[in-house]
């Protein structure tokens, strides 16, 4: 959902940014240890994007060496676990999008419109345990013939991003063989799930002028924006080329 469907995703790497700087400086003051701030590029990137939130925290504490310990889910947001963090981040992205709303991106909700014009069956997958007020912001929710995020993936005990389980669960759901199925994804975790789940077609969208590390993880195709495919038509000979590969 986030940087595919919805212009989203920089909300949540802002709200990452701030929670973690305050962290980060907050252990300078009480540890001494040198504050260095959370970068895009650096941080957001590698360890953040497209995973499930603990795993978000727990993955970019491990990468600045940083032990604290992993909590409940039910943790308030000023416990210093990795599930404390984790819920203050998600604090300040609610806070955003309570002020500011959301938008979507053009081309994908064109595509979106056409898709389920013509009868094929749409399934959102996302990490986010905002995926459904975010969706209804927009009034996509009810688009989808399955939405498989953060709070089904709890409930289900599904595995995050890079493991497959949330596009495949979503398939299962509409009954598509996944060599069948789409998947189309702007974080490199999201494309190798689609690799590794063994879809039929894996599209990486490079909103962040990431398009090597897209390819790198495997996708088949990369974009800047779903509009240079060209609709239905576009997407359906991109799959048939992949297939004949």
């Amino acid at each position: 959902m986030d940087g595919v469907i919805t212009k989203t995703a920089l909300t949540h790497a802002a709200a990452w940014k701030k929670m973690f700087d305050e962290y980060l400086q907050k252990r300078e003051r009480e540890h001494g240890e040198k504050f260095v701030e959370f970068t895009h590029e650096g941080d957001y990137l590698p360890y953040v994007d497209g995973k499930p939130r603990y795993k978000g925290v727990a993955s970019f504490l491990e990468s600045r060496g940083i032990e604290i310990p992993f909590g409940t889910p039910g943790d308030a947001s000023g416990a210093e676990t990795v599930c404390g963090l984790g819920n203050r981040k998600n604090e300040a992205f609610n806070e955003v999008l309570k002020k500011e709303g959301a938008e979507v991106y053009p081309s994908t909700l064109a595509l979106i419109k056409s898709l389920k014009e013509a009868g094929i069956r749409l399934g959102v997958a996302s990490s986010s345990k905002n995926c459904k007020p975010v969706l209804e912001r927009v009034e996509l929710l009810e688009v989808f013939d399955a939405r498989v995020d953060g709070v089904v993936s709890a409930e289900m005990n599904l595995q995050g991003k890079p493991e497959p389980d949330i596009f495949t669960t979503a398939c299962d759901m509409v009954k598509t063989a996944y060599h069948k199925a789409i998947v189309v994804e702007d974080a490199v975790s999201g494309v190798q799930a689609g690799v590794k789940g063994n879809f039929g077609l894996v599209i990486g969208i490079a909103r962040e002028n990431n398009a090597k590390e897209l390819q790198a993880a495997g996708a088949d195709i990369v974009v800047r924006d779903l509009e240079e495919i060209g609709g239905i038509d576009g997407i359906n000979q991109v799959f048939i080329d992949n297939q004949e590969c």
